[in-house]
């Protein structure tokens, strides 16, 4: 059962790592593309927001690749300069995307609400669960490696909550996209591979995740028998 467990780790592993690299591979390659309406990721975003009835939600540059995201504290969507200033169809792909979360906040989406009220929970576990496992299996103490579980979990249920924010928020963008220009028919299929390569990231993360806290389960269960 160990090997099984490591095995299927070191699959979820590599998964991740490729997620990695096909996102950023398929992000570059529609870079490249303009989209045929010629909109900046700007002018997607902001057409996107005020379509919402979201005009007080600003817009700010920021440097870097893929350090797109909405800002639910401050009420801000920051886009990385390649998606601000860029006319492709990663950029406005990635641009919706962002918006899709700001129209979230703003139905109160359910599970955006749960993720946002597990937050400070999670921030905290997330920061003392890896002392907690390590403590346990160097020290073969049960109740440590038990309290180890405990806070992992709910890093994993964070991550698992947060697979149904993205896509809900990725079809969102999908959808409007299309219905209202941003792209044509015929950029939609581009737009979802720039989008499910993105998704892939949180499955492959979340799918480690889980399949980490099954290895210390296993092992925290089987050394109390």
């Amino acid at each position: 059962m160990a090997a099984l467990f490591l095995v299927l780790t070191l699959v979820a592993f590599g998964l991740t790592i490729w997620a990695q690299f096909r996102v950023k591979g398929t992000f570059n390659k529609y870079a490249e593309v303009p989209n045929m309406n010629g909109m900046t990721g700007y002018d997607a975003a902001r057409h996107m927001l005020d379509s919402n009835g979201l005009y007080d939600i600003p817009i700010e540059p920021v440097q870097g690749s893929l350090t797109d995201h909405y800002d639910p504290v401050h009420r801000v969507v920051r886009l990385s300069e390649p998606v601000y200033y860029g006319n492709s169809i990663s950029a406005v792909a990635v641009a919706c995307h962002e918006i899709g979360h700001a129209i979230q906040h703003k139905e109160h989406y359910p599970m955006l609400a749960l993720r946002h009220r597990m937050f400070p929970v999670v921030n905290f576990a997330s920061g003392i669960a890896p002392f907690m496992l390590m403590a346990g299996l160097i020290f073969s103490s049960m109740n440590l490696l038990g309290l180890g579980i405990i806070f992992f979990s709910a890093a994993v249920a964070f991550q698992l909550v947060t697979l149904p924010v993205e896509f809900n928020a990725s079809n969102r963008a999908r959808d409007v996209m299309v219905s209202e220009g941003y792209v044509s028919r015929e950029e939609e299929r581009s737009v979802g591979k720039v989008l499910n390569a993105a998704a892939l990231t949180y499955v492959a993360a979340a799918l480690l995740s889980v399949l980490e806290l099954a290895r210390y389960l296993f092992l925290f269960f089987g050394n109390r028998d």
